[in-house]
């Protein structure tokens, strides 16, 4: 299957229920992204006179992991939509697992990106400015280096605790998603709910920092929903084991009320980071 000739930008449907649309719709395949690691179908879905582009990523076309057991990837990224949704914060798109035509599949709707939104920068100097936490240094060529930053903003802060919930081992950024209504999501979440800690984010600069009162009132909300309905959903996407982990990042967010920092144990930024 070739790539479309142009991939037209994700944009978030006025559908009043984006995921019934996603879940009952007729699939149709435009084309194949080619960027993906795994494979990556850019679809139409339609359902009863309504209609919006979405990615399908079948599970036959997931690549084996050596840490993650084959076949899970698209279950993990409904179930980090289920874990957004119960934040209230909306970061991730609709997202549904259902039968398509290459088999069971995630299916995902496409968002509209906001090219003009700058989240992240290299810069000289040894510290941000202003309005930009730092990341790390990065080489540039020519034994050049200059500094990562990303952007202080909190939009970008919701996905970081979104994150440390779902133990993202995979926050880069070109996953960031800025809309022109000034949204911001988050997409492909195949490698998380890992038992192990292995948190790699472009979104370390408020690593250590205390966590904002709105940010420990949803931490409470997600702890008591896996208790109960957020709880249940999971139940059909990631195994009890990782369901518990998600438990304990929950209790150790509140209990240290900071943001968490690099441990150590994995590489603590993604490659390549965009």
């Amino acid at each position: 299957m070739s790539a479309p000739e142009r991939i037209p930008p994700r944009s978030v449907t006025a559908d009043p229920d984006p995921v019934e649309l996603l879940a009952r719709g007729e699939l149709t395949v435009r084309g194949r992204i080619r960027e993906a690691s795994n494979a990556a179908l850019f679809c139409t879905v339609a359902l009863d006179g309504r209609k919006a582009s979405c990615v399908y990523k079948p599970v036959a076309g997931e690549r084996p992991l050596w840490d993650f057991p084959d076949g899970t990837l698209a279950a993990r990224e409904v179930a980090a939509h289920e874990v957004s949704e119960a934040t209230g914060w909306g970061l991730v798109p609709p997202t549904v697992l259902r039968d398509g035509p290459y088999g069971e599949g995630m299916c995902q709707l496409w968002i509209d990106v906001h090219a003009e939104a700058e989240l992240l920068a290299l810069v000289d100097g040894e510290e941000p400015e202003p309005g930009w936490k730092a990341i790390g240094f990065a080489e540039v060529g020519e034994g050049r280096t200059a500094l990562l930053v990303h952007a202080d903003d909190e939009r970008l802060r919701r996905l970081a605790v979104l994150d440390a919930v779902i133990n993202n081992a995979d926050r880069k950024g070109g996953h960031l998603m800025p809309t022109a209504d000034g949204r911001l999501y988050g997409i492909d979440h195949g490698v998380t709910f890992n038992v192990d800690n292995k948190l790699r984010t472009l979104l370390w600069g408020w690593a250590g920092e205390p966590l904002a009162p709105e940010h420990v009132d949803v931490l409470k909300r997600l702890r008591d929903g896996l208790d109960g309905r957020l709880g249940e959903r999971l139940a059909g996407l990631i195994t009890a084991a990782e369901t518990d982990a998600t438990r304990a990042r929950v209790d150790a967010l509140l209990a240290s009320g900071v943001h968490p920092e690099p441990q150590g144990e994995w590489p603590a930024i993604p490659w390549p980071p965009v």
